[in-house]
This record gives C-alpha cells, structure tokens and sequence, in this order.
C-alpha cells in the first residue's frame, strides 16, 4: 500500500508540470491568437482607411478635373465678354459720331419741313405748326434719344405726305369780303383747297400762284355741297366737276 503512494507520488510531479505546460502553451496560443486578431483587425483598418484614401484621392482628381473645366469655360467666357465689350466700345464710339452726325440732319429736315408747310396749301395750319413747334421742343431735349427723334421727324413728314392723298372737310374760321366768317373748307389733297360759307352764297379757292382767296361762281355750289358730303362720308364718292390750277409749262432746256 505505501509502495502505491509511493508510485502515485513519484509521478505527480511530472503530470503537473505536464499540465503546467499545457496551460502555458494554451495561455500562449491564446494570446497569439488575440494578437493575430488585433493584427487582422489593424490591417481591416488599414486596409479601410486605405479604401478611404483611395476614394479621396480618385473624388480629388475628379473634382481637379471639374475645376480645369470649369477655369476653362470660364476663361472662354471672361475672353467672349473681353470681346463683347470691345465690339459694345466700338459701337458706342460708332453711336456717338453717328449722334453728331444725324442730330444737324434732323434740324435740316425739320427747317425743311417748315419751310415746305409755309409755302404749301394753306389747310389746318394751327396743327400743323403745333406740329413742328413740339419737334423743335424734342429736338432741344437731351433726354430723348436720337432715335425717338428721328421716328417723331419721320412720323410728320409722313403725315404730311399723306395730306397728298386724303380728301378732308373741316369747319373754320375765314376773313371774307373783309369780315371774319365761319366756313366750311374742302381740302383736295394739297391740290386745291376751297371754301363755301355756311349759308353757301359764296365760295372760292386758294389760288397758290397769287397767295390769295379767289372767288368761284355760284355754278359750284353744288359740287362743293357734294364734295363736302362725300369728306364727311356722308355720301358715296362720286366724280366731282371742280376747277384745278392751271398747269405750268416749263420751257425745255437746251
């Protein structure tokens, strides 16, 4: 029985010392393992971090591509207003001697125009020079621009080409055998121009040779009634027997 202890004691030291190596190699293979999963888990973060890197890297390049792009067009555009705003100087430039040379002209057309109403058929004359009055107060504005004037001074000479063209009847005042009287006028384009008093017992025409009213016989009465009718579009048009200034024969020239 002592001999079994014995042997039962004699080989308890090496079974724990087996077990004691066991333990420590366990305790070893465990540690190793957590440092491998630390070292997996550094290189899962590396490699992350890296997949980050890469990604910031490669938006970088984009977005430093979309930036070349973009300094590019916008260079295109600052070089396409450059030349805008040198093309828009020399227009200015242009504009401004073009101002100083079509204002004198207006004022020409519009001296013209005066001195043509003046010398015309002597119709409506308190708007027409009403007419001409209000161009010279535009012609002095500053304000207005030169194309506003030019349409204004066209627009009359427009109207008065088309008096040219327009049969007119209108009710006015007139001096008559001496006194001032209100009468009927039939204007003919700027052909003729006529007058019959309200009552109708008198009536003439502007006789453009000598400046003055000259008178017609009673035979026109009717006519000019007619006439005055059809101004008024009171009556169809129908053919008027009037009389016309006489045409001027001018010698030929050699």
């Amino acid at each position: 029985m002592k001999a079994v202890w014995l042997l039962i004691l004699a080989c308890m030291p090496g079974a724990l010392l087996a077990q004691d190596v066991g333990d420590q190699a366990l305790s070893e293979s465990e540690r190793l393992m957590g440092e491998a999963r630390e070292s997996q888990q550094r290189i899962d973060a590396l490699d992350d971090a890296t997949r980050d890197a890469l990604q910031r890297y490669r938006q970088a390049i984009q977005q430093r591509e979309q930036l070349a792009d973009y300094n590019r067009q916008l260079s295109e555009m600052v070089q396409t207003q450059r030349s805008e705003l040198e093309s828009l100087q020399t227009q200015l430039a242009s504009i401004e001697e073009t101002q100083r040379e079509v204002l004198p002209m207006l004022q020409r057309m519009l001296d013209s125009l005066e001195s043509f109403v003046a010398l015309d058929v002597p119709f409506q004359l308190d708007e027409r020079n009403e007419r001409l009055a209000q161009l010279r107060d535009l012609m002095a504005q500053p304000d207005v621009s030169v194309a506003e004037k030019y349409r204004r001074v066209l627009e009359a000479y427009q109207i008065e080409s088309d008096y040219g063209r327009t049969l007119e009847a209108w009710r006015g005042p007139l001096e008559v055998d001496g006194s001032q009287r209100v009468v009927d006028f039939l204007r003919l384009g700027r052909v003729m121009l006529f007058y019959q008093t309200l009552d109708g017992r008198r009536q003439g025409y502007w006789d453009a040779e000598s400046k003055q009213w000259s008178a017609l016989s009673d035979d026109y009465h009717r006519t000019l009634q007619q006439g005055l009718s059809i101004a008024h579009q009171q009556q169809t048009p129908v053919m008027l027997r009037l009389p016309l200034p006489p045409v001027q024969q001018q010698e030929a020239t050699q």
